[in-house]
């Protein structure tokens, strides 16, 4: 920019050149401040859509994937699988259940919501379940270790099951469909996957396809 000597004024063509220099320097500095801006913003965007998918690695590859199995079965025999004849009816209050745990018969008019529970749920809701063709999983907290009552999660169906403690099993884990019951004493026995692909979402049910949720929850529900 022209600086004229001291004491002496420009004149009006240096004082035209001398805004033109003042805005052409303003105009540099603005490119360049919107040069750094952009350049910021991009390299945000980046790290940004960089953790995202980091996060979306980290979760495909941490979060443990449930097992698949077909709705109904193919009447498969499987070892140790007892079955029964419970009739479905409504009722209100307390059932005395002929097996332990219930595997059908009278039921509360709500259904329990399907999912894992750390505590033990009412019969007579998880019953209502079963008329839906869920499954129910019962296990004797005491007799798993954590590591077991894992493998027993990594087992099953993302919906239409029930995971729950149960007092006074016949063993340390039992299956319930409706009518249907399996008894095992570990975590891995390979017939838990059988029972499940034959009778999870069975059409050999009192109502089969309704609803697994939206009715009530039952204590300890953690999924």
């Amino acid at each position: 920019m022209t600086t004229p000597p001291p004491g002496k004024k420009l004149t009006v063509k240096q004082q035209r050149a001398a805004e033109r220099e003042r805005k052409l320097e303003e105009f540099k500095k603005r490119e360049a401040r919107m040069k750094r801006n952009r350049r910021i913003a991009i390299g945000a965007s980046l790290a940004a859509g960089l953790a995202i998918v980091a996060l979306i690695v980290t979760t495909v590859v941490l979060t443990p994937q449930r097992p698949s199995y077909t709705a109904g079965g193919e009447g498969v025999e499987i070892d140790g699988v007892e079955t029964f004849q419970n009739a479905s009816e409504h009722v209100e209050g307390v059932v005395d259940y002929e097996q332990t745990p219930p595997a059908g018969g009278q039921h509360n008019p709500a259904w329990l919501n399907c999912g894992i529970y750390e505590e033990p749920v009412p019969n007579e809701n998880a019953v209502h379940s079963l008329e839906h063709g869920a499954i129910w999983v019962t296990y004797d907290a005491e007799a798993l270790s954590e590591s077991e009552l894992e493998t027993l999660r990594s087992k099953l169906p993302g919906t239409y099951v029930i995971l729950s403690p149960f007092e006074g099993l016949p063993s340390p884990i039992v299956l319930s469909g409706w009518n249907v019951q399996l008894q095992v004493d570990e975590a891995d026995d390979p017939r838990i996957g059988e029972f499940l692909e034959e009778y999870w979402q069975s059409q050999n049910v009192p109502e089969p396809g309704a609803l697994c949720t939206g009715a009530i929850d039952g204590p300890g529900k953690v999924s």
